[in-house]
């Protein structure tokens, strides 16, 4: 990294003419060290307008219908054979589209009181979106850093800047105290304010350490017919005013689920004609391309002496929902489970927190065939319940669920967290009055998010989670191994 003159730094233009950053930036992957950048460039400052045209769907049948790119389509409609646009530009036209733009990009980060530091200026990536993703290292631990993203043209011309900031966890060795929000399931046509999602503005209130997506970020199923549409989707959700403030604030997490890889309860080898020509392996490729990721999507990170993450993938090593279950049907694969097996054994942390993008736990509905906590996969599940059942103070926090519960596993006594969708209007799926008293501990069909809190009080390590409402509200208060 070189170190750039500060009052060169003061001199660059806040608002330019191009190019822009739409979809403003993301800080992830963050360690005590480390964080990687997420950028990307825009040919304008916002998203096209719900006015601007939209596209039509022609099927097999010979129908064809325009699409309202709000709205769910209409699953019955059928098969597609085509995908037609008015415009030259296609998808780049089209409501809510953030377009990308060609050019470079560069990030300047400080710790508080220290000197700036760049990481030099790259060029964003056409064929991945006009995305630009960098690495910072040798940073300080438990660190608040100020960054700016800055941009420039293929003429050299500077852009916007966009400004920020994120914090380092704090070293291994160390009780900190550390604040973490998960949520999930959030589709754009249940947002609940005409900026985006209430979710966000309450959970800047709690000033949090991390938040941690656990998937169903957007919802492919209805409308991403091509992989330029799925990049769209993302486009769509993260032009958003809140989901931008938000993530120029606080580091986050993302894991992927079954609607943000391809489509509802789908695995690598399912065949489906719904989806045109979006693949499943497109899906997985577009993920690593639209959020701050490193080598793998399922890793551990440490937050101090009292809190270690693992964070898992739920989608690329999955056998077939309908395989027979038995010692070989798996959700996470031989590799990533023998992984986990190993870092879990490592870890002298306090509290240990499982972070899965779909329930290990439950209960779940029993027309349900994805996860284990339903029959077709109870071989593994009762093997990673065994597991974590043995392991000291260690809890699972999971999503995909749309309402909030808590529930304890009769047989292992392993806990788990539901943090429940990102809206009210996304909530359901469970009846409110079928409250399974071998099971749930607490349970609200309701939007909303979790968060958890490591702390010491009086030298004694506490990890508390709170359910909130979309507003922020504490909905309920469970202290994990009272």
């Amino acid at each position: 990294m070189k170190k750039i003159v500060i009052l060169l730094l003061s001199a660059i233009p806040l608002l330019a003419a191009g190019p822009f950053q739409a979809t403003g930036f993301k800080v992830g992957e963050v360690t005590d060290n480390s964080a990687i950048v997420w950028t990307r460039l825009t040919a304008n400052e916002k998203a096209n307008p719900s006015t601007n045209p939209t596209l039509k769907f022609v099927y097999i049948d010979g129908k064809s219908k325009e699409m309202d790119l709000r709205e769910r389509p209409d699953k019955k409609r059928g098969v597609i054979k085509s995908v037609e646009y008015s415009t030259p530009g296609k998808v780049r036209d089209i409501r809510y589209a953030a377009p990308g733009a060609s050019g470079e990009a560069r990030v300047v980060y400080q710790a508080q009181g220290g000197a700036h530091r760049s990481s030099g200026w790259e060029p964003v990536d056409p064929k991945a979106d006009y995305t630009r993703q960098f690495r910072l290292e040798k940073l300080k631990p438990n660190t608040i850093y100020s960054l700016r993203v800055e941009t420039r043209g293929v003429s050299k011309e500077l852009g916007v800047i966009r400004e920020g900031k994120f914090k380092t966890a704090p070293a291994p060795k160390n009780p900190e105290r550390v604040v973490f929000t998960v949520s999930t399931g959030q589709t754009f046509r249940h947002q609940d304010r005409p900026d985006g999602f209430e979710i966000y503005p309450s959970m800047l209130r709690l000033n949090p350490s991390f938040f941690v997506h656990t998937g169903d970020i957007i919802y492919y199923d209805g409308l991403a017919k091509s992989k330029e549409l799925a990049h769209w989707h993302w486009q769509r959700m993260y032009s958003r005013p809140t989901n931008v403030d938000f993530h120029t604030k606080v580091a986050s997490y993302f894991i992927k689920d079954d609607h943000d890889t391809w489509i509802n309860d789908c695995w690598p080898t399912m065949t489906t004609k719904a989806m045109f020509q979006f693949t499943f392996q497109q899906g997985v490729k577009i993920f690593k391309q639209q959020v701050p990721m490193g080598a793998s999507t399922y890793r551990t990170v440490r937050w101090g002496k009292d809190l270690q993450v693992w964070m898992v993938e739920g989608r690329d090593f999955r056998s077939s929902n309908k395989a027979p279950d038995g010692l070989t049907k798996t959700i996470w694969g031989a590799e990533q489970k023998a992984w986990f097996k190993k870092t879990v054994a490592e870890s002298d942390a306090t509290y240990r927190v499982l972070i899965s993008p779909t329930p290990i736990v439950g209960p779940d509905r029993k027309s349900k065939h994805d996860n284990h906590s339903n029959v077709d996969f109870t071989h593994e599940g009762d093997e990673l319940r065994a597991l974590i059942a043995k392991q000291k103070n260690m809890v699972v926090v999971c999503g995909d669920r749309h309402w909030q519960y808590m529930s304890i596993h009769p047989k292992t006594g392993v806990r788990e967290y539901s943090c429940g969708p990102a809206s009210d209007q996304h909530a359901g799926g469970w009846k409110k009055n079928d409250f399974r008293k071998d099971y749930h501990k607490y349970l609200n069909v309701t939007g909303g998010f979790l968060s958890g809190t490591v702390e010491r009080q009086k030298d004694k390590p506490t990890l508390t989670f709170r359910w909130h409402d979309v507003k922020g509200k504490v909905l309920h208060t469970d202290v994990a191994f009272p």
